[in-house]
């Protein structure tokens, strides 16, 4: 597996709209965690009210890491992080969204940056909305950061509603500010497919994985909004591929991953792609 995907993909299998159940998800991370593709594979994401109903017991080895979603509130991230010891499941990352969207997310960004101070070096991803203060949060996240907190942000790039998908103006601006400030970003949903596409059930246009991979080395080089938007509208896969391609070898700078609740799917378009080689020699 070429560094620059490592780690790119969670594993959000209990998520829409794959909806596992929570013991065929852990079997089958346990699978990809041993496969030939492993080091494309991130934790297993897991909501905070299945953790802290006790839905682990049993299933879990000591072995499991998760990133635990914060879908019960932040002032209940504590307990769900809690009920993991009996298990002794590790929560490599904590995410949880601060704000709804045109709400000031700079009182849940001071919580969450507050309960980083206590997580001991687990990192923490803020999920931010992209719409009022989103630039005044990434700021806040950015100091704390700069203060030796392991915080950054995380964006929501697709769902259930049209809204809830970034234009790739809108996407070039937040990967610009992130590079700006020296801030890793996640996003989560709507990262299906490597490239951009419509989905004909929906009519929702996604952005593509490899797109989104293509216009972050191109922040990274100091190429702007405009620029960025461009490789992140790109429907063609020629020249979003070709920049991944070149960069193969080397870390993936400021993008974490993302969550898919499929693991297959990307990467059987990165295989497709040429972009990794199907098990051979990478």
């Amino acid at each position: 597996m070429p560094r620059l995907f490592a780690g790119l993909v969670d594993d959000a299998a209990v998520f829409p709209p794959g909806n596992a159940a929570l013991p065929d998800a852990v079997t089958a991370h346990r699978g990809h965690r041993a496969a030939w593709y492993a080091a494309l594979v991130g934790p297993l994401l897991l909501p905070a009210s299945a953790v802290q109903a006790g839905a682990l017991h049993g299933l879990a080895d000591p072995g499991l890491v998760i990133g635990l979603i914060g879908d019960t509130g932040l002032d209940q991230l504590p307990a769900a992080l809690s009920a993991l010891t009996p298990d002794g499941v590790t929560a490599r990352q904590v995410e949880a969204p601060v704000a709804k969207r045109g709400e000031d997310p700079q009182p849940g960004v001071a919580e969450l940056v507050a309960l980083a101070g206590r997580l001991d070096g687990t990192a923490v991803y803020a999920e931010v909305p992209l719409t009022f203060g989103l630039m005044g949060a990434l700021d806040a996240l950015a100091g704390a950061r700069a203060g030796g907190l392991p915080v950054a942000a995380k964006f929501r790039t697709g769902g259930l509603a049209a809204e809830l998908f970034p234009t790739p103006v809108e996407l070039a601006a937040v990967i610009c500010g992130c590079r700006d400030r020296d801030l890793p970003f996640k996003l989560t949903a709507g990262l299906h497919h490597a490239i951009r596409h419509r989905d004909p059930e929906t009519g929702f246009t996604h952005h593509g994985f490899v797109n989104v991979l293509a216009a972050t080395l191109a922040a990274v080089d100091g190429v702007e909004v405009d620029g960025v938007a461009e490789l992140l509208a790109a429907t063609d896969p020629v020249r979003v591929v070709e920049s991944a391609r070149a960069g193969r070898e080397a870390e993936r700078p400021l993008w974490v991953g993302y969550g898919s609740c499929s693991i297959p799917e990307p990467l059987t378009d990165l295989i497709r792609l040429g972009l990794v080689n199907g098990g051979f020699n990478s």
